[in-house]
């Protein structure tokens, strides 16, 4: 007993009530609960009182009935507790799923109910048939040995579950017939993947929920460094969270904990264990405290006649100050992010025509569309045997007819084996089907051109997530809080306050996000490209958004939806528009001129006169000899790395970033300088922003190695790129515009989806109707979408914003203020975010545009090795409003916040629900609020069991709201990556704040309507410039998103998108 009361959680917690006024935690004596009558017993107002081994239940009701306390955990229930047959009665009785059973009685007075045929591959208990695999539960909840058979067909036996010793939860037997002695419930085994979750309520309306894997799935127990098992925080649905309301109340148990099996598509709950706490959460013990102590208050200020007042908290409803002063409603927040920092992409191209690839191109169905991904694991085995069989065949036989270059094997060999395990996240190979062989010969390949069929292998890697975008993802999840109302202000705000808030969401910034979700009204979705950094950077940042803890992996599982669905977030660089191939091939021609840049260049390279692209012509002067330049100063680099890996000393000491070595390093500065300079003598234009890549990463993350002119060959790469990638995508306005269409369609017209009301076939996170009491707005929500994508999805979307007719410049000043800021903009680096936030104006009549406001903001991101120096000025974030009036202008430009204080948030897991009301077991009217923390509180418990209060509070005033600041430390990452420091992020910058709903969606509406016929006129201009030196495209256009799903259906609406918006508010 006394293990229980002394245990961490338990100390945790009441370590924190105890900072409540007047509540005293005494914790009885374990020789009084056992030995002393229970009229000796300490006097208290409220008992916390749990079952446990060898604890006196009966005592416990007994004082229970002669002093009458407040109980947390109603006692007589904690009977029934401990008997399944009774728990799965009570659960069945207020229609809680759970899963298919029949209970087996061996009781001589009751012969009818010990009814068991058993056969090879199931058992038939009174009448109910359970095929194998079924479960076997004990009676006795206090018995862990649960039992699970297995069919013939998988091997059968069984395995065996016990109460957890050392690292072992369960062990696999080869009996396969069930127990003949004892009763016991058997089931229907569920699939769980693996995985059980833990939920653990605090009251009807407060759950945390956590997974673990599964005892059955081998037994094996996972283990942290410091020997704890590993659970993860989860997510639980809105009718998880009405279930654990459920679970609550008809076991009459405050805390208790159960357990959940997600199967099928829905959840079942297989076990109701009483009292029990989550273990290892600060944040959990902080939401615990405070809910027991202000449920506390609730129900026994009155008593004590202690002053009790009901505050409205700040945050119930997200509302902000619009930039003329009056109030609004934060509606929707839809954000599309580029993703984080990561490792050099690379590529290598051969051709090949070994019957081998040709069998793998047949068996997974390339020849349907002509072409093929591999990313599987089995996949890429099967790739890496046939290279390893080549070569050996290569080495035994040099006369043998094998067509493959053994170079180009070896590095395809070399590339596979890396990491000694594959993932997709890290490799890919493409395969494309030639008819005739090799189109042209790229620089890396041959000049001899073979007849008959082959296939194009192009095999990527590299391109991964480093810890350093792990931790920008994080830092901007964490940051992005601050834009919803409620508990904004940086964390020297907050230390300046005169109040301690310890524990309590007020403590750091975005707690009002963390409200939100916390009482159901938060819709939130978050969705990836099928990019491993770009699913990991999702995950970092729901991390960080949501306050989660534990690992990357289980949280994009549980959160981040994969979006390849028609180009929505996905696009193949390989498959180009007719558009985007020809641009190519006029900036390629315009930068092979060795000449200086004249007039007429500048007309042709930048049209639009964008004062960014302006000033890297002017930096580059003469494109070939730049290029003569930037190829000279790679095999300066080259020759430096090589001669490091001639000494002996360096070479054996060096540990670049991220575990990369010299030799891998060479590697791929090599191939580049191999690949840019072709034999034709011409430079490949297409290697620009691959070697910028490069000295960017090395520049950041390998600045230790010393190496000369790494910083001049920068400067010139990075000018060249700023020329090349923006104009990748489109040098006239229209072809950027053509091009932007192509990419982003489909992302534009679920944005206008996002814009609208919740739909009826959407599953949103909200209060059910009629456990909403208590909650002032529970049928309205915010609604966040977020988008996490590649450079080029950003570049499109912001190309239709600049170029897709939003509002006239001439007729805007705030709108030619934030064009003039964009074409000064370089580059959109990693996590550059374009955000849209629609807010409601409830002053507003319901008919009039005026009623929903939107607002436009970017950031570009990362911030850059040389952004020290003229740097635009952006106009800071939501500039004219109320919020930041103590601004000065332009002062909120791309400002490096890398010198404020770090936001320094509490780690917690996300707190699934909180409501305001929290009933007693006492069927007894109470006030709706939760006391703030920071009253402090003296209470008394049990050795086990028993918490005594004596209750007087005082309330204090919240800090104020400040304007919207974000801070990003240099972060060193864990081990040798220590001297590598993660950049700053740029702050967001307001584009436009005074958009009416209507504005938006007539302008979403006529880029979406207008792109097949912006394509075909683009098209026909381009023809005329190219007739000389035309060429069919290979690809096809993207296309739009079909209209089927509710999600992802993605029909312009029949009517105006704010008309949607004023008959939903109508109805409501």
């Amino acid at each position: 007993m006394m293990k229980k009361s002394k245990s961490k959680p338990m100390t945790q917690i009441l370590e924190r009530l105890c900072k409540f006024d007047y509540i005293d935690v005494v914790i009885f004596p374990e020789e009084v609960i056992l030995d002393e009558p229970v009229e000796n017993w300490p006097l208290c107002d409220c008992l916390i009182s749990f079952h446990s081994k060898g604890f006196p239940l009966d005592k416990a009701v007994e004082y229970a009935k002669l002093r009458n306390p407040l109980l947390i955990n109603d006692l007589n229930m904690q009977y029934f507790i401990q008997d399944r047959r009774e728990v799965y009665r009570i659960l069945q009785e207020e229609g809680i799923d759970l899963p298919r059973y029949a209970v087996l009685n061996r009781d001589p007075n009751n012969p009818e109910e010990c009814n068991l045929v058993e056969g090879e591959d199931h058992v038939e208990v009174n009448g109910e048939v359970f095929p194998k695999p079924f479960v076997e539960k004990p009676v006795c909840a206090e018995d862990h040995n649960v039992y699970i058979y297995y069919p013939t067909s998988a091997g059968g036996g069984s395995q065996r579950l016990f109460r957890k010793i050392g690292s072992r939860s369960s062990v696999y037997s080869p009996e396969s017939s069930v127990r003949k002695t004892g009763s016991y419930i058997y089931e229907e085994f569920m699939p769980t993947d693996g995985t059980d979750v833990k939920v653990y309520t605090v009251g009807p309306d407060y759950a945390h929920a956590e997974a673990r894997k599964s005892p059955a799935l081998d037994g094996k127990v996972e283990r942290d460094s410091e020997g704890k098992e590993i659970r993860y925080p989860v997510m639980l649905t809105a009718m998880e969270k009405l279930v654990a309301r459920k679970v609550c109340l008809a076991f009459k148990q405050t805390v208790c904990g159960f357990d959940l099996l997600r199967a099928n598509g829905h959840s079942f709950v297989c076990d109701v264990n009483g009292f029990s706490f989550v273990k290892n959460s600060m944040k959990y013990y902080d939401d615990c405290a405070k809910v027991l102590g202000n449920m506390v208050m609730r129900e026994l200020a009155p008593q004590f006649h202690i002053p009790w007042s009901i505050p409205m908290e700040a945050e119930d409803i997200p509302i902000v100050p619009t930039t003329s002063g009056t109030m609004m409603e934060l509606r929707c927040v839809i954000a599309i992010i580029r993703h984080g920092d990561r490792t050099p992409k690379q590529k290598m191209k051969m051709e090949v025509r070994h019957p081998l690839f040709f069998e793998l191109f047949e068996k997974y169905g390339g020849y349907k569309s002509g072409k093929l991904k591999l990313k599987k694991p089995k996949q890429l085995q099967e790739v890496l045997d046939i290279a390893r069989l080549l070569l050996v065949e290569l080495g035994q036989h040099n006369d043998c007819e094998i067509e493959e270059k053994k170079s180009k094997l070896e590095q395809l060999k070399t590339v596979l084996e890396m990491y000694g395990h594959f993932s997709g996240i890290n490799r890919k190979v493409q395969l494309t089907y030639l008819p005739n062989g090799q189109l042209k010969a790229s620089s890396e390949e041959e000049d001899s051109q073979k007849e008959g069929p082959s296939l194009l292998l192009v095999l990527k890697w590299g391109g991964e997530l480093t810890p350093a975008g792990r931790v920008q993802a994080e830092e901007l999840g964490r940051a992005f809080r601050c834009m919803y109302p409620g508990g904004q202000g940086t964390r020297s705000e907050l230390l300046c306050s005169t109040v301690s808030l310890p524990g309590d969401y007020a403590g750091f910034p975005g707690c009002g996000l963390l409200r939100l979700h916390s009482t159901y009204r938060h819709d939130l979705k978050i969705y990836a490209s099928d990019e491993g950094r770009v699913q990991m950077t999702a995950a970092a940042f729901a991390k960080g958004l949501l306050a989660l803890e534990g690992e990357l992996t289980p949280i994009l599982v549980q959160m981040v939806k994969s979006a390849n669905m028609n180009g929505l977030l996905d696009s193949d660089s390989d498959s180009l528009t007719d558009c985007q191939q020809k641009v190519k091939a006029r900036l390629h021609e315009i930068m092979q001129k060795n000449q200086s840049f004249t007039q007429e260049d500048y007309q042709k390279l930048a049209p639009t006169g964008s004062p960014s692209l302006v000033n890297s012509m002017d930096l580059i002067e003469n494109p070939v000899k730049t290029c003569d330049k930037v190829h000279a100063l790679i095999q300066s680099l080259t020759s430096q790395i090589r001669k490091r890996l001639e000494d002996p000393k360096s070479a054996g000491n060096l540990q670049l970033y991220h575990s990369e070595t010299l030799e891998l390093m060479l590697q791929r500065w090599s191939k580049l300088e191999r690949d840019f300079r072709m034999k034709s003598g011409r430079y490949d234009i297409s290697k620009i922003p691959d070697i910028y890549d490069c000295i960017k990463y090395d520049t950041q993350h390998n600045a230790s190695l010393g190496l000369e002119d790494t910083l001049e060959l920068f400067r010139l790469s990075r000018a060249l790129a700023d020329i090349v990638i923006p104009q990748e995508y489109g040098i006239s306005k229209a072809e950027k515009l053509d091009i932007a269409q192509a990419y982003c369609v489909p992302l534009l017209k679920k944005i206008q989806l996002d814009l609208q009301r919740t739909h009826e076939d959407e599953a949103v996170n909200k209060l059910h109707p009629l456990y909403s009491r208590g909650v002032m707005s529970p049928g309205r929500h915010v609604r966040t979408r977020l988008y996490f994508t590649s450079e080029s999805h950003v570049h499109s979307l912001l190309s239709i914003f600049r170029y897709g007719g939003l509002l006239d410049e001439e007729k805007d000043q705030q709108w030619k203020q934030a064009m003039d800021y964009l074409s000064a903009v370089t580059e959109l680096n990693y996590m550059t975010q374009i955000v849209i936030m629609l807010y409601e104006d409830n002053n507003k009549d319901p008919s009039s545009e005026e009623r929903f406001h939107v607002e436009l903001h970017f950031s570009p991101g990362v911030k850059g090795c040389e952004d020290e120096e003229n740097v635009p000025l952006g106009f800071g974030f939501r500039p004219a409003s109320s919020e930041n009036q103590d601004k000065q202008p332009n002062q909120g430009s791309l400002e490096d916040l890398s010198q404020d204080q770090p936001d320094q948030a509490i780690p917690i897991s996300e707190p699934i629900t909180i409501q305001r009301r929290c009933p007693m077991i006492r069927n007894r009217k109470t006030g709706s609020m939760e006391v703030p923390y920071g009253c402090s509180l003296h209470v008394l418990q049990s050795a086990d069991h028993v918490v005594i209060l004596k209750c007087q509070l005082f309330l204090f005033s919240m800090p104020a709201v400040k304007r919207f600041s974000v801070s990003f430390a240099r972060h060193p990452t864990n081990g040798f990556e220590g001297c590598s420091m993660v950049p700053s992020i740029y702050p967001l910058e307001t584009l436009h704040n005074s958009l009416s709903l209507k504005q938006v969606d007539e302008f979403l509406n006529s880029v979406c309507e207008s792109s097949t016929e912006t394509h075909a006129k683009t098209m026909k201009a381009l023809s005329g410039l190219f007739d000389s030196q035309s060429q069919s495209s290979l690809y096809s256009p993207q296309q739009p998103l079909s209209s089927s799903g509710s999600e992802t259906s993605l029909r312009p609406p029949s009517r105006p998108l704010w008309c949607e918006f004023i008959n939903a508010y109508i109805v409501i």
